[in-house]
């Protein structure tokens, strides 16, 4: 399978307003260069401009999903859309921080996991993340189970985190954005389904 980039991401130096928007794009004190994803929308300049805000509000403190439930919804979309570039990305850069051991991470790409690796509530996310990916909605069982565990601002908050994930699942994938050097490579089986 071919690897090359279809779009490729700028490379330094910068022009003074694309680094200043690459810099809004990296977490403060990251000690990274800019990711190839946020240096590949950045070939767009006003889109990049224009999505930075949602995607920072949901990786914020204000979003309503704990950092773990967050997470654990992330790598699962990215891990249904194939996407090991952003799958890889955040389990390196918050799966310590989310407390998701080896086992979790694991099924978070896997069908038919081993039982218990969840709570019942993070069964409900996956859940919902899949439902979603297989029908673009969630039944009406589902839907209460999770109206039973979360409310209404974290419901939206979910859905809205899912369709942002596979937003960057298809421009991740479709634009062929390079594996990170320091992120964890998603098995080839999920990633080639």
């Amino acid at each position: 399978m071919d690897t090359t980039p279809r779009i490729a991401p700028l490379e330094a130096p910068f022009a003074p307003e694309t680094a200043a928007e690459l810099d809004r794009w990296m977490p403060p004190g990251a000690g990274l260069p800019p990711l190839a994803l946020f240096r590949t929308l950045a070939t767009d300049l006003p889109l990049a401009q224009a999505m930075h805000p949602l995607g920072s509000f949901l990786l914020s403190r204000r979003f309503a999903l704990s950092l773990r439930e967050r997470e654990i919804v992330i790598d699962r979309v990215c891990a249904r859309c194939g996407c090991g570039y952003e799958w890889g990305v955040h389990v390196a850069a918050f799966g310590d921080a989310a407390a998701l051991d080896e086992a979790q991470i694991a099924a978070t790409y896997a069908t038919g996991g081993p039982a218990g690796v969840w709570s019942a509530r993070e069964e409900l996310l996956l859940r919902a993340v899949d439902e979603l990916h297989d029908h673009g909605r969630i039944s009406d069982a589902l839907w209460g189970a999770l109206a039973g565990q979360y409310d209404e601002r974290q419901l939206l908050e979910l859905l809205v985190l899912c369709g942002w994930y596979h937003l960057i699942s298809f421009v991740a994938n479709g634009a062929r954005v390079t594996h990170e050097a320091w992120a964890v490579m998603l098995p080839l089986a999920v990633t080639s389904a």
